[in-house]
């Protein structure tokens, strides 16, 4: 016996129309969730807020102790009186008086004069000194003074120094420095003669000129005769 199907209870003619519907409901929920609005929570304002102490956390006074208040002391005893009777002679005490007749010689102990020390200045620089030495035939003020060392050492220089030496050792063409630093000490003597240049030779040379430069009257700090550092760069052209 065949059993024949009810054509009604067939569920596959309604599944295009159970998609539509699930679709069409998952469309609205999304929809509904986009448009959903939020606001803000808002918090009202208690007013200012009041702490109160716990009673265990009070303020502590100290009371200030005073100190005992020192005690008086008694009146001194007074001597005992003594009455004398008028017979009697009492015996008056003389005060011997400390001041010294101007005829008295005073005896005075010796007095001993103690010498100070001289205060020993070291060596200024040229630049900083106030009085400079005075390079033998110069004179006028201290910058004219100044000026006028300065030109006679240059001049000193160029004339006794051996420029055909620079070209006899074989050097480079172009300007070579030496670089002498010397000492006009306290006497106006020339010391401390030390030189730097390229060669051996030029530095020998630059030395030697700078040693026969003549004496000099000291340069003065404070109006006290001190050593003066001078220092003198030399420049020739080697062609």
């Amino acid at each position: 016996m065949q059993i024949k199907k009810n054509p009604k209870a067939n569920l596959e003619n309604y599944t295009k129309i159970f998609m539509q519907l699930g679709l069409v409901l998952a469309l609205l929920i999304v929809y509904l969730a986009i448009e959903k609005k939020t606001y803000d929570r808002v918090i009202g304002d208690l007013g200012p807020v009041v702490l109160n102490m716990d009673d265990e956390e009070q303020t502590i006074e100290i009371e200030q102790v005073k100190p005992p208040e020192p005690k008086t002391p008694p009146p001194p005893t007074p001597d005992k009186i003594e009455v004398v009777e008028d017979e009697v002679e009492v015996e008056e005490t003389v005060i011997e008086s400390t001041e010294t007749d101007e005829d008295e010689a005073i005896e005075v102990e010796e007095i001993i004069e103690v010498e100070e020390e001289e205060e020993v200045m070291e060596d200024v620089p040229f630049a900083i000194i106030e009085d400079v030495p005075i390079y033998p035939g110069c004179k006028g003020s201290k910058a004219e003074l100044k000026a006028c060392l300065q030109d006679k050492i240059t001049k000193h220089v160029n004339r006794k120094f051996n420029s055909d030496l620079a070209s006899d050792l074989g050097l480079a063409p172009g300007v070579k420095k030496i670089f002498v630093m010397f000492k006009i000490d306290k006497n106006g003597n020339i010391t401390d003669v030390m030189a730097r240049a390229p060669h051996n030779r030029l530095r020998d040379e630059a030395i030697r000129v700078v040693k026969s430069l003549p004496k000099m009257i000291p340069g003065k700090q404070r109006g006290r005769p001190v050593g003066v550092k001078y220092s003198l760069p030399i420049a020739f052209k080697v062609e």
